[in-house]
């Protein structure tokens, strides 16, 4: 399947040069409304904007993957990133607490999840 890699990581845009990665230097909750713009436009989700352990905005970085092609809005996707905003919204962003060697190993964290991800939509 061929999809398309939304980020906000500059690790995932550096070691993913050959995928389609479409970064930008925005918060985590800006990626996610950047999600919710494409699956409106007919795009698919294919990764949980909530996964791993991590809790929204613990992290500043986010990664999600959704189908490249497009199709009839899929109601699943947008009430999936719906509800991953609505969550979201309920923690405060603490990007001002974090060192620059916390900033990498969350980078590592999410290029880790969509790197396994990665394995499952191929």
């Amino acid at each position: 399947m061929k999809y398309i890699i939304i980020t906000n990581n500059p690790l995932v845009k550096e070691k993913y040069v050959d995928k389609e990665v479409e970064f930008s230097d925005v918060s985590y909750q800006e990626i996610l409304q950047s999600v919710k713009n494409k699956i409106a436009l007919g795009h698919k989700i294919l990764t949980h904007p909530l996964s791993g352990s991590v809790k929204p905005k613990e992290t500043p970085y986010k990664s999600i993957m959704i189908s490249k092609e497009r199709a009839s809005v899929d109601l699943e996707s947008i009430d999936i990133i719906e509800n991953a905003i609505i969550t979201a919204s309920k923690f405060v962003e603490r990007r001002d607490k974090w060192t620059p060697r916390v900033l990498e190993d969350f980078k590592l964290v999410d290029f880790t999840l969509i790197d396994s991800a990665m394995g499952s939509v191929s």
